[in-house]
């Protein structure tokens, strides 16, 4: 009985992470990266209950270690524009975790792209991508370039020459980029074109997002936000309630947001509400199928202007410039645009409005404050790296297409896409359920997520 006593306090005193000294040390070690920081410590304080009770995690230090990416490339992207004059970006890629397969996450093309932003997207794609139970590691990229106003020729030009850079470090089994904010299926095929060129390789996963017909998987453009609304679509079910008839505020208009729409309707919800960085559309009666199929050339623009749908359908569509999505009065809220733009005031005027559900469906898409505004409300709060997951779920199912040399039909990759996003949710309820009976789906997607990592990389040992 002494000897199991004195294991029993050995167990206990050795096994503790202490999230405020990590954070401590790596606030130290990488000042003014807010935006990693901030990812990694809503992460390590949700799980840290469940890691104390695994001391082979302790032993191998998986908290120290899973915080840091197993290496950054940054390089000079240079290229010409239509006047012929030379610009000069930089270019990045956050090969972050492989300890379930290859690196896996989206390229952004964006003027605030830095290693900040890209350290804490490739650290929430870890997660993401081990919640889809697909054998794929995580990682992220892009650069600090503003494709807004530029023509199709210099976008090409550029894509080109980030991909002269970067081809060397990436592959199906190495490093598969795919889209993000600033990156669709037109900069997808220039970066493929360049790939393909250097290096001498065709119809395969080294980038997915790729166009039906020449490697592409049907349903990818539409996947983030189908899976977002499969997942949100669970929530409701869970309070007793249904999607017909619920009432949408998106932010955004891009590929995110235009597959939400579509599936949201198909679902008999109404899309009330879309946004973008002039302002915010409300349309009162619900989207329509010919303004979400406008939305794509709203994207393909490159003008960046939610008011254009109200030009386009007047009467329809009302614009309000200088303001957000979440004015307006809904059911159900989702962020589908960027880091941090659901703020706390954001927060508190959709509760004020009666909000029933928040579903971040862009990566961080909620300030913290915000999320403990909707949390304290007890209104269901879904985070970006469960919700958002399907986009990467169908890359990873593009992958797979690409590896056999197979194209399946559209019903067979949204069943499979729905089918992961359903086993996502019941992971999520599963580690995320409290004592009063209420789900934290936060603290759900993050234990079960990091979990499935953690154990690969004790048994892989220390490398």
């Amino acid at each position: 009985m002494l000897c199991q006593k004195k294991i029993i306090v050995t167990y206990k005193t050795f096994n503790i992470m202490k999230v405020n000294e990590i954070m401590a040390n790596l606030e130290a070690k990488h000042p003014g990266e807010n935006e990693y920081l901030q990812a990694v410590r809503e992460v390590l304080e949700t799980i840290e209950e469940e890691y104390n009770k695994h001391p082979e995690f302790e032993a191998a230090k998986i908290v120290e270690r899973i915080v840091e990416p197993d290496r950054i490339f940054t390089f000079r992207v240079t290229w010409v524009d239509d006047k012929g004059q030379v610009q000069t970006n930089l270019g990045y890629r956050v090969q972050f975790n492989a300890a379930l397969g290859a690196y896996k996450g989206g390229l952004r093309f964006h003027p605030k792209v830095n290693v900040s932003m890209l350290k804490f997207l490739g650290f929430e794609q870890i997660f993401k991508n081990s919640l889809t139970n697909l054998p794929l590691g995580g990682g992220k990229g892009g650069a600090d370039f503003d494709p807004v106003g530029k023509s199709d020729a210099e976008i090409m030009r550029f894509c080109q020459a980030f991909m002269y850079e970067l081809w060397r470090n990436i592959g199906p089994d190495q490093d598969s980029p795919a889209g993000d904010v600033g990156v669709g299926g037109r900069e997808i095929g220039y970066l493929y074109g360049a790939y393909k060129k250097l290096a001498r390789e065709h119809s395969t996963g080294a980038l997915t997002g790729k166009s039906y017909g020449w490697g592409g998987s049907l349903i990818r453009p539409e996947a983030t936000g189908f899976g977002a609304i499969y997942y949100v679509e669970r929530m409701v079910k869970q309070q007793g309630d249904k999607m017909e008839g619920k009432r949408i505020a998106l932010s955004g208009f891009g590929n995110v947001a235009w597959g939400a729409a579509t599936k949201a309707v198909e679902l008999g919800a109404k899309v009330v509400a879309i946004s973008g960085p002039d302002g915010v559309c409300e349309i009162p009666d619900g989207i329509t199928k010919e303004m979400i199929d406008y939305m794509l050339d709203m994207r393909a623009s490159n003008r960046n202007k939610v008011e254009d749908m109200a030009t386009k359908f007047p009467g329809k569509a009302k614009f309000t410039a200088g303001k957000k999505a979440w004015i307006v009065k809904c059911d159900i809220a989702m962020p589908c645009a960027f880091q941090n733009e659901l703020a706390e005031e954001d927060a508190k005027m959709l509760l004020a409005n009666g909000v029933k559900y928040v579903a971040e469906v862009s990566n961080m898409g909620c300030q913290p404050a915000a999320i403990a505004a909707i949390q304290a409300a007890k209104v269901p709060f879904g985070p970006g790296k469960a919700v958002n997951a399907g986009g990467v779920a169908t890359s990873g199912l593009e992958i797979c297409q690409n590896a056999g040399h197979i194209n399946w039909t559209a019903p067979e990759v949204d069943q499979k896409l729905h089918k992961i996003m359903n086993d996502i949710y019941d992971m999520c309820v599963e580690h995320g359920k409290m004592a009063d009976g209420t789900i934290n789906y936060v603290k759900g997607a993050n234990i079960a997520g990091f979990m499935r990592v953690a154990k690969a990389m004790v048994a892989q040992g220390i490398i």
